[in-house]
């Protein structure tokens, strides 16, 4: 597994950034219907979800996808800090606060990855799938990122992965 630099949660925040920005209607209009306008953030948020968890994957071609993406972003966030600002990279994650898929809970982002193919191929937000996904993986690894949202989240994917594995199996 990878471990995110601040470059590589420099650019997820810039991500989540960019979405918000180009997401934010208005005082008026969220005021006016906030259940819709919300209703849009859903797609960036549940392939957020979905990038944490690909990000905690331990290997396969789902893990190495995700391991290369983070290696890649993490390179260019570092080298848009030094050369951009002049600033420092440097790894941002205090150690392994996370919590591993279980072989169930692994099934489970499996899964997620085809209906998460699916959705981009098939949905008229597929690049706000996109970049959810991305910057899920972005700060899935990162010190705070994961102890807030990647432990429950891949609590519920092993959960989800027993019962469903439970039942049928």
């Amino acid at each position: 597994m990878i471990w995110a630099t601040l470059g590589g949660v420099t650019i997820g925040l810039a991500l989540l950034i960019r979405h918000l920005i180009h997401w934010w209607p208005g005082l008026k209009p969220l005021q006016a219907a906030p259940l819709d306008h919300a209703g849009r953030l859903l797609p960036f948020l549940a392939a957020w979800c979905y990038g944490v968890l690909a990000i905690l994957t331990v290997g396969g071609l789902i893990g190495w996808v995700a391991d290369t993406t983070l290696w890649i972003t993490n390179w260019l966030g570092d080298a848009a800090l030094v050369w951009g600002v002049g600033g420092q990279a440097g790894q941002v994650t205090r150690g392994p606060s996370y919590l591993p898929l279980t072989a169930t809970g692994g099934a489970i982002v499996l899964l997620l990855t085809v209906a998460l193919v699916a959705a981009i191929k098939k949905s008229a937000r597929g690049a706000d799938l996109k970049a959810g996904a991305w910057c899920g993986i972005c700060l899935g690894t990162s010190a705070g990122i994961a102890g807030f949202a990647a432990v429950p989240l891949a609590q519920a994917a092993n959960w989800a992965g027993g019962a469903l594995y439970g039942v049928i199996a």
